[in-house]
């Protein structure tokens, strides 16, 4: 089906959504179509002597379906804003030159992605590369001559078996897929072709890139260059059986003119994002001690060159994106904290706590409101970074240490400036369970009456160690627009709130965030205008496996939607992506081994209580929670004559909302399931009316 025709089609759905389908319908709501409006302004990079900012502006690409990405730069005080590239090519990843004189990215304008520079002083662009393969994590040397760069290498393998000569013109079937490796396909990139990844150079004025390492092992991340531009060091896992090691890597240093290799760490645990101060003396990176827990908040760590440790960093949360200071003093970098991203400054003398910079970093995933984003530091202490806000896709805001954050960029005006958002509140409540504290939000609808009585969507985030915030989100302002309340939260298990929060449902998942995610609708029942007998339960991934679960716990829900769901962990361990990640850190034992336990946190057995009408939704290309997840809850359902629907997603793999129209698929199909159930409750109501 075209995209044409396939809106046009959910155009039809649309009318049963709206409360009142009249002429006197508010004309100012958030619309579906309007999700192909949005731009989300992210990786925004200063320049190095803190006067401008380059970023990449979003948009949604309507008639190819697309969300694509051009170049465009802006004075530090807001002015001069304009575009470097443009076209349908995603240009992505920008970096400027250590003196600002030129800028990379990587493009794909000429058909595969490439390395382009532009030369700042008289505009003129060019590709330097010719690659085969797509590049990333693209590094100036300190003196500007090269670019260090991560690219996937094809491995040489045999066949396992030859064909006979097809006779010339002959139509055969597709050769088989031979698979001996235990991880074998990921999502969103379907089945692996043999191969690893590898560190390259090549001059920054084009040429032949230079492979630098090799062996059957994958360099992760971003390599950091030594002052001198002699040495890089990199994080990598050279170990036996790589696979079965997903959280394991180590430190090393590659002398780049002879290809010698030293490695400086050594522990159980990942050391990852090494990173060299700008005095050429000490090397921070990030990591943890692996014991086996499901998840764990990295901390950040700084070593001599010769690896000696100098100082752990530890602060009960996740520390992520580290940058030096200019002057190697102290380190920036961010973490998340009560739904938010912040942006802390570290010295290392001293016990001093972490100097909280910014906060507010996200708003670039605009499907749902997940935590996150990213800054770049000027050598003048000029910070840019993603701003994220409840009623607003990204933009891009400068800071200072000690000083007032400022927005440059304000992308969405244009829409939003004519439109009524649902307004979005924190509201907090105390778990039944046991009493630890529970933070969540409400949006609630445009022009919302407080006299009112209004159905309520609780949305549960996946992970399920992630994190929800109060960050702008498609999807649930246009569940508000429909006239549904929205709440969404963190129950325990969500990062942010520290390792002991997190660890609330290590090997015992799903279980007491269940209870956690109904005194949440309890609460907002409380506040006197959520209809008690109009409740709906979505969420998608973890929040799927959740909703799933609470269809089988209670029958307080009106109808559900379950999303791309872990259904039944047995089955789910053995066919997922991540199968060596998911058996040994969220699980204590193979299946074979713990089967009571595997079966006891599956929703599927719990399907004998199930009576709400529930839908499940899931791509049909999803290799973390396979479609045939869907496919069991859904038959049981059916086996057991509860009211159900399957809605595939052509194409699309676990991140269903890739796609701009595949977001609004998700969206008017939800809404679509609740409406259907919601109308039959107003009937009800009427004819018991009738009835006194």
């Amino acid at each position: 089906m075209s995209t044409l025709l396939a809106l046009t089609a959910l155009s039809l759905v649309l009318p049963a959504i709206q409360d009142d389908a009249t002429s006197d319908a508010p004309k100012d709501l958030f619309e579906p179509l309007d999700v192909f409006q949005l731009e989300v302004a992210a990786d925004p990079q200063v320049s190095p002597d803190g006067s401008k900012i380059v970023y990449v502006r979003r948009y949604m690409d309507i008639m190819e379906d697309r969300a694509r990405g051009n170049l465009w730069i802006v004075d530090v005080d807001g002015g001069n804003h304009r575009p470097l590239t443009s076209g349908t090519a995603y240009h992505s990843t920008p970096s400027w030159s250590p003196n600002g004189d030129r800028l990379l990215w990587v493009s794909t304008s000429e058909g595969s992605a490439q390395i382009w520079c532009r030369w700042n002083d008289t505009g003129q662009t060019a590709s330097l590369t010719r690659l085969v393969e797509s590049p990333g994590s693209l590094v100036w040397s300190p003196d500007g001559r090269w670019i260090a760069f991560a690219m996937n290498v094809p491995a040489d393998t045999e066949p396992l078996a030859s064909m006979p000569p097809r006779p010339e013109g002959a139509k055969w079937a597709e050769p088989a897929r031979v698979i001996e490796t235990v991880h074998y396909r990921q999502d969103g990139g379907g089945f692996d072709e043999p191969g690893h990844r590898h560190l390259f150079v090549v001059p920054s004025d084009g040429g032949t890139p230079r492979r630098l390492t090799t062996g059957d092992f994958d360099v992760n991340g971003s390599p950091s260059w030594s002052p001198d531009g002699s040495k890089l060091y990199f994080s990598s896992y050279r170990g036996e059986e790589p696979e079965f090691h997903p959280e394991e890597s180590e430190v090393f240093e590659l002398t780049i003119e002879t290809g010698a290799l030293r490695q400086l760490t050594d522990r159980v645990g990942p050391d990852n994002a090494p990173l060299v101060s700008p005095d050429g003396t000490k090397i921070a990176y990030t990591g943890f001690d692996d014991t086996g827990l499901s998840t764990n908040t990295s901390n950040l760590r700084v070593m001599d060159l010769d690896g000696k440790l100098i100082r752990e960093i530890a602060i009960d949360r996740g520390i992520g994106d580290v940058t030096w200071g200019p002057e190697s003093g102290g380190l920036y970098f961010t973490y998340e904290d009560r739904g938010d991203m912040k942006l802390a400054f570290q010295r290392l003398a001293g016990d001093a706590r972490p100097e909280v910079v910014a906060e507010h970093l996200g708003g670039t995933e605009i499907g749902r409101p997940y935590v996150g984003g990213t800054y770049s530091l000027s050598r003048n202490g000029t910070i840019a970074y993603e701003l994220g806000l409840p009623q607003r896709p990204a933009d891009v805001a400068v800071v200072r240490r000690g000083g007032e954050p400022k927005q440059l960029t304000h992308l969405n005006e244009d829409l939003f400036a004519h439109k009524t958002l649902g307004s979005v509140e924190e509201v907090q409540w105390a778990s039944s369970y046991d009493g630890r504290l529970i933070q969540g939000w409400l949006v609630r609808p445009p022009h919302f009456d407080p006299a009112k009585k209004y159905p309520l969507v609780l949305e549960i985030h996946g992970g399920p160690f992630a994190a929800y915030g109060p960050f702008f989100a498609a999807e649930l302002q246009l569940y508000a627009a429909a006239g549904y309340v929205v709440l969404y939260c963190n129950p325990r298990g969500s990062t942010s709130y520290g390792q002991a929060f997190a660890m609330e449902i290590h090997h015992d998942y799903p279980s007491h965030d269940y209870d956690d995610l109904m005194d949440g609708v309890d609460k907002a029942i409380e506040m006197g205008f959520v209809d008690p007998e109009r409740l709906f339960v979505t969420g998608g991934s973890g929040g799927g496996c959740l909703s799933a679960w609470i269809v089988g716990h209670t029958d307080r829900f009106a109808a559900a939607v379950v999303a791309k769901p872990v259904i039944d962990w047995i089955s789910f361990t053995l066919t997922a992506d991540e199968s060596v990640y998911f058996t040994n850190y969220w699980q204590p034992a193979p299946p074979w081994e713990a089967l009571e336990h595997y079966w006891k946190h599956s929703p599927l057995a719990y399907v004998g209580n199930v009576t709400t009408p529930t839908m499940l939704l899931t791509g049909e290309e999803d290799h973390r929670t396979p479609i045939s997840q869907s496919e069991e809850f859904y038959q049981a359902l059916k086996l057991r004559k509860v009211d159900a629907a399957m809605v595939r997603i052509p194409g699309a793999g676990h991140g269903i909302t890739a796609r701009p129209s595949n977001l609004i698929q998700k969206v008017v199909h939800v809404l679509a399931w609740f409406e259907r159930y919601d109308v039959e409750i107003g009937r009800k109501g009427e004819a018991e009316g009738d009835g006194e």
